[in-house]
């Protein structure tokens, strides 16, 4: 039995893009790309950004207090090597943001306070108060971009249901506010004001309003232009739903730059479940495939992708794969992969010897980047690891603990080198708009996909149109 596994190759980092016609505006560092070129959709987004508030009796002071804390230039202390200083909303995006009109600032009835505390089901109370209150904004949608939502930590016992409910405040508030295609942001008191990092807050907090407010702050560069990037996961509704039982099918659809964020959802009806995995019929997954394709083509004149690469984390079932198959025939390539992130599989960085002996265990853990074909269908992706360009130090690996492991991905359906599909998804793993870091450990199309699912199925009806993820970050 041979014991040796294949060379290594190692992928460099990803550009990003921060102007749609100079090819020089890329960087690496996305937040420094931000500060050397501005968004990629800079002079598109009109200004100012209008926000709303929504907040209990008596403090929408601290909404105000935040806002203003947007605009102002504050230094990180933290994660010194890759943290920029934050110069306030104006100076990164170009674009001023303010409070809305008088109308858009709403406080909450006070009774709500001794009906939360008396109540046994106080996500309830909670929950039919703020859904309440989010609907009466519809009348004012014109005079606002962003509505903005303070929750204190007071009303923490609300945040999720009891035993066995299937509730959480987050995600029912967000699917409310996106079947009504309103962005909302949830300014929690124990974590947006509490922070301990201001700079940190502020560029999460920023990145995300920019977006919900339709700014697109970069794109991937150097992509393929005809290939097609679909994400799909799956959510169980609880047994007491009077909904399809078992699965929402969220289908995540990029576009060749990583930019085209809106996917479709249904209810799936022909559903197997194995080993609590759901997996669909031929015919649901030629459906979901057929919708998302039709996404594309209404994007791109009518043209079919060239490529199409399909993510799960779920192996690819023989009637999977016959639907996806029946579905994008007309497409030249098509890449089933599946993308499994709990794996055995460890690395270690070895320092080679000087003299040709025996090396030695690097400083710095295995690089970011490295794929290792473990055969003609499996391979190892290393999506967390070290860095170069980014630090001053030349090293930089996020978080700084423990040891990262790889992600393994099984190809169900395409052929040829690992390359391009593992650089797409290392590429892929730069583009959360709703978040600070250098990257995610799992592709875009995965991670938006899991939170799609999540939120999509407390939906109370799902429409045929496409959903734009602005309104679920």
């Amino acid at each position: 039995m041979n014991t040796q596994i294949a060379p290594h190759v190692w992928l460099p980092e990803p550009e990003l893009s921060f102007h749609p016609d100079r090819e020089s505006d890329r960087d690496v560092h996305p937040l420094r790309g931000l500060l050397r070129y501005g968004p990629y959709s800079s002079g598109i987004v009109p200004g100012p950004i209008r926000v709303a508030t929504l907040a209990p009796q008596g403090e929408s002071q601290k909404l105000y207090g935040f806002m203003k804390e947007l605009k102002t230039a504050i230094k990180p202390f933290e994660r010194p090597d890759y943290l920029q200083a934050w110069p306030g909303f104006h100076g990164v995006f170009g674009v001023h943001m303010q409070a809305a009109g008088g109308d858009c600032h709403v406080e909450l009835d006070t009774k709500l306070e001794s009906d939360f505390a008396a109540s046994s089901t106080p996500h309830v109370v909670l929950a039919e108060q703020l859904v309440r209150a989010i609907h009466n904004f519809d009348a004012k949608r014109t005079e606002f971009d962003v509505l903005y939502i303070y929750i204190p930590k007071r009303w923490e016992r609300g945040y999720v249901g009891g035993p066995n409910e299937d509730f959480d405040l987050h995600d029912h508030l967000k699917a409310v506010a996106a079947a009504r295609h309103l962005p909302i942001q949830l300014v929690r008191e124990d974590k947006a004001l509490a922070y301990r990092d201001r700079a940190s807050v502020m560029w999460r907090v920023g990145l995300a309003l920019y977006a919900k407010a339709g700014g697109i702050p970069w794109k991937l560069a150097g992509t393929d232009p005809e290939t097609a990037y679909i994400g799909i996961s799956y959510a169980v509704r609880p047994i007491e739903s009077n909904r399809p039982r078992f699965v929402t099918c969220c289908s995540q659809v990029f576009d060749e730059d990583g930019a085209g964020l809106e996917f479709v959802a249904y209810d799936a009806h022909e559903v197997e479940v194995q080993r609590d995995n759901p997996f669909l019929s031929r015919t649901e997954m030629f459906r979901v495939m057929t919708r998302s394709i039709d996404l594309y083509r209404r994007q791109h004149a009518g043209r079919y992708p060239r490529r199409v690469m399909v993510h799960k984390t779920t192996e690819f079932k023989p009637d999977e794969i016959d639907g996806c198959m029946e579905a994008l025939h007309l497409c030249e390539t098509v890449d089933l992969i599946q993308i499994v992130e709990e794996v055995s599989w460890r690395g270690v960085r070895i320092d080679g010897s000087s003299d040709g002996g025996k090396g030695t265990a690097a400083l710095w853990p295995v690089a970011r980047g490295t794929l290792i074909g473990l055969g003609p269908k499996e391979a190892l992706l290393w999506t967390h690891g070290d860095v170069r360009g980014v630090s001053d130090r030349g090293s930089f690996f996020q978080g700084s603990r423990s040891t990262p492991k790889p992600l393994r991905l099984v190809r169900h359906a395409g052929h040829g080198p690992w390359d391009d599909t593992a650089r797409a998804i290392l590429a892929l793993s730069k583009m959360d708009w709703n978040n600070d870091a250098l990257y995610d450990p799992l592709p875009m199309t995965l991670g938006y996909a899991k939170v799609l699912a999540r939120v999509v199925k407390r939906m109370p009806m799902l429409g045929k149109s496409a959903y734009q993820f602005r309104y679920f970050m």
